[in-house]
């Protein structure tokens, strides 16, 4: 089906958006390097660079294999995936303040954790989920990802308005707190203070076996994204265009659901509740490129995210400083200005993608 001739804008030529792809490209390889050469512990870049491809033993190369190396790489997928969420949210209900932090989808995620961790046992971590156990974690926060998403879709068919819909998901996520917050009363001491560490978001305590579960997660996410690309531009024309174009309406909303699960809880499972890069990044993306056309906006909210969340990761640390914010603190304050002017735009013209 094409429905270019309709719906896709481009405001830039293909050179220079190629040139845009190749320059976020080239900061995203940047700021992961510049992510692997601070820390708390100063090291001079040189010697980070040799630990990366010279096995020497030395306490430098367990430093940066140990705790840089993965806590960058897991900055870069997190951001992914949060990005490509929120733009299949948005698309799809197409609602410029839908993302999975705004519209309690993490939040349903976060439910899901809080059942395997704190309903199903006493003084257990999500630390302590080995191999098999690991999958149980991040298939429990997309159950309740999934759940979330079919309610809020629900509404959605019968609530047309943008900021009621924004207003009824908080909400619900501050019922589903509310829920969590129940669990956590009747819980442990020690797993409670886990449990509240883990909301405040992290991105430096994932095992090496809670990152290959995560890695192979959102790139299931990321190959999704890309084969329902047509479609999410087809939803932009609406569900009765689409459907008179010839595409299974509900089966296609029914991958995409299963997609913006499986990258939102998957991030939620091993990392918490990370606001607001989900709505922030996708807008950052269209005015880049000027373009609606998800074949640019899907690879082009994979690079953003991945520098959004890596520069965050970077914040977070107070180079120069043994102390380290939590991470959800530092996205909240680059995604909260660009809500506020999405808002702002919003009241004098009507929302479009």
């Amino acid at each position: 089906m094409d429905t270019s001739a309709n719906i896709i804008v481009h405001g830039r030529s293909g050179r220079n958006i190629k040139l845009l792809f190749i320059i976020l490209s080239f900061l995203l390889v940047l700021l992961f390097m510049l992510d692997l050469f601070l820390g708390s512990v100063s090291i001079r870049p040189s010697d980070v660079i040799r630990s990366l491809f010279i096995d020497n033993g030395s306490d430098i190369r367990t430093i940066v294999f140990k705790f840089r190396l993965p806590k960058a790489v897991t900055s870069v997928f997190v951001g992914i995936a949060l990005s490509l969420s929120g733009l299949q949210m948005q698309t799809l209900f197409r609602n410029p303040l839908a993302g999975p932090y705004v519209l309690g989808v993490s939040s349903g995620a976060s439910l899901g954790v809080a059942i395997v961790i704190l309903g199903f046992s006493s003084g257990l971590l999500s630390s302590d989920f080995q191999g098999f156990g690991n999958w149980i974690l991040v298939v429990s926060a997309w159950i309740g990802a999934g759940a979330v998403m079919m309610l809020i879709m629900f509404i959605s068919s019968r609530v047309r308005d943008i900021m009621t819909i924004l207003i009824l998901g908080i909400m619900l996520a501050s019922g589903l707190s509310a829920i969590v917050s129940i669990m956590q009363y009747f819980s442990s001491e020690s797993t409670l203070k886990a449990y509240v560490i883990w909301t405040m978001g992290s991105l430096g305590n994932l095992s090496s076996g809670q990152l290959k579960v995560l890695v192979i997660s959102v790139s299931a996410g990321v190959l999704i994204s890309i084969i329902t690309i047509k479609r999410l531009n087809t939803f932009l024309l609406g569900e009765n265009y689409a459907g008179s174009m010839g595409m299974n309406v509900k089966a296609s909303r029914t991958i995409i659901f299963a997609c913006t699960s499986i990258l939102a809880g998957s991030v939620t499972a091993f990392c918490g509740p990370i606001g607001f890069i989900g709505i922030a990044v996708p807008h950052i993306v269209r005015n880049i490129f000027r373009s609606s056309d998800h074949a640019i906006l899907v690879p082009g909210s994979i690079l953003a995210g991945g520098i959004v969340m890596t520069v965050s990761d970077i914040v977070s640390q107070l180079p120069g400083s043994e102390s380290i914010l939590p991470i959800n603190s530092v996205t909240s304050l680059i995604g909260i200005p660009v809500v506020i002017w999405i808002i702002l735009r919003n009241k004098n013209n009507s929302a479009s993608f």
